[in-house]
């Protein structure tokens, strides 16, 4: 895991009610696979061909990513608008740099990120 979960929980509580408020971030509209709550998490969102990118910055156990994946998508709050996401899977650095626009930076090795989340934009 590149980041240590104790860290995670520290950002949940503290950084991301900090970051909501401010509404610039992109924010991802999960459900919760055992609550069926609401929940807004905010997140880089890379726009890539077809779809978005994100970063597991935590590693593919986050609830979030649980989350979305039991539940077969998500929504994404972007630049002032809702899309719908669909088709998570969790796919490794070499396919996520390849599809990554080359202006986009990797995250630093020394974080040693091996995992990345790839959504598709729903149909219509």
């Amino acid at each position: 895991m590149p980041m240590p979960r104790w860290w995670g929980h520290v950002n949940k509580r503290v950084f991301n009610p900090l970051t909501l408020a401010a509404g610039k971030s992109p924010v991802l509209i999960h459900v919760g696979r055992v609550s069926g709550a609401t929940y807004r998490t905010p997140l880089d969102a890379h726009p890539v061909a077809g779809g978005y990118l994100f970063v597991l910055v935590y590693g593919s156990g986050s609830d979030w990513v649980r989350n979305v994946l039991a539940a077969d998508g998500a929504r994404l709050r972007v630049d002032g608008r809702e899309v719908e996401l669909t088709s998570p899977r969790v796919i490794g650095k070499d396919e996520a740099f390849r599809a990554l626009p080359d202006e986009v930076a990797r995250p630093p090795r020394v974080l040693r990120i091996t995992e990345f989340l790839r959504m598709d934009l729903a149909a219509g």
